[in-house]
């Protein structure tokens, strides 16, 4: 059993970069991830998904600059009792440069990446995530059926093995479209330097998940009928994913993407972190639930 427990992947990345320009002008001042999606900032959520996988080792990638913006917020991940460190990515060269700029910080291990303006949500999302880490080798997505999929890059899929990637195609390909998490072995370091820019003088995720397609080494995975997936890009996009998490949250009464609750249910830190959490974050909404969720 040790030797399995070896091979879970215990690294992820949240890809925070990018210039958000979809969003300008309110991305000019603020990093779009730490905007809010209605009572948290959206990098709340993607973190919440590498929690809920029971990665503890994160490396938060953003832009040159932006660092303190960060850290005010989320300063080494202590008080959740995980470890985050930060990277700054020089300007935005496709989301494979994760793993050039992660280097170090993956090591030897296999990694999960997910982008940082991406929302899931899903009553079994949880058990999902826990299966998706125990990656041993290749490479697995998640997909999500789409109505629009000439918005996205959609994979066709037999026996669970992906045999087609085609980016935002002009005809019909398939309505599963690959969502913003990626779970990877080890070589995704050594295929991301292989990989030459493309047209818009990027490295693309469709040439990295092809590599593992043809080695037949590229698994797929569903969010599934009841789960959601949302993409915040643009400010419509944005505001959608406000409103779901507020209905959501209104109407049950817990919150989606409360950290310090991941960390206490997943046994990684006390009551006693909690409160001083809330200490933390002063007198509001989200204290007063965490200091339901200890009482």
């Amino acid at each position: 059993a040790k030797v399995r427990n070896k091979k879970m992947i215990k690294k992820g990345i949240i890809l925070s970069g990018g210039m958000g320009t979809r969003m300008s002008p309110l991305t000019k001042a603020v990093n779009k991830q730490l905007l809010p999606i209605y009572d948290k900032p959206l990098i709340f959520y993607p973190l919440s998904i590498l929690m809920l996988a029971k990665i503890k080792d994160i490396l938060i990638i953003v832009n040159k600059g932006q660092l303190n913006q960060y850290k005010k917020l989320l300063p080494d991940g202590r008080r959740l009792g995980i470890n985050i460190t930060y990277k700054e990515q020089v300007a935005p060269r496709g989301l494979p440069e994760a793993f050039i700029i992660g280097e170090k910080f993956i090591g030897k291990n296999n990694v999960a990446l997910i982008l940082g303006d991406n929302f899931f949500y899903g009553q079994y999302l949880t058990q999902k995530l826990l299966n998706c880490v125990k990656l041993k080798k290749g490479a697995s997505v998640l997909l999500h059926k789409v109505k629009s999929p000439e918005k996205y890059g959609v994979a066709k899929v037999k026996n669970n093995k992906i045999t087609i990637i085609k980016e935002k195609p002009k005809k019909y390909v398939s309505d599963l479209a690959i969502t913003g998490l990626y779970f990877f072995d080890n070589k995704v370091i050594k295929f991301a330097k292989e990989l030459k820019p493309s047209k818009r003088n990027e490295l693309e995720i469709t040439d990295l998940l092809n590599k593992y397609k043809r080695q037949k080494n590229l698994k797929a995975d569903y969010i599934g009928r009841g789960g959601a997936w949302l993409d915040t890009g643009s400010l419509d996009d944005f505001y959608k994913t406000s409103n779901f998490v507020s209905a959501i949250e209104n109407r049950q009464g817990f919150k989606i993407a409360c950290l310090e609750e991941i960390s206490y249910l997943n046994k990684w830190i006390s009551k006693k972190d909690i409160r001083s959490s809330i200490k933390f974050y002063g007198n509001c909404e989200y204290s007063n639930y965490l200091k339901k969720v200890i009482a």
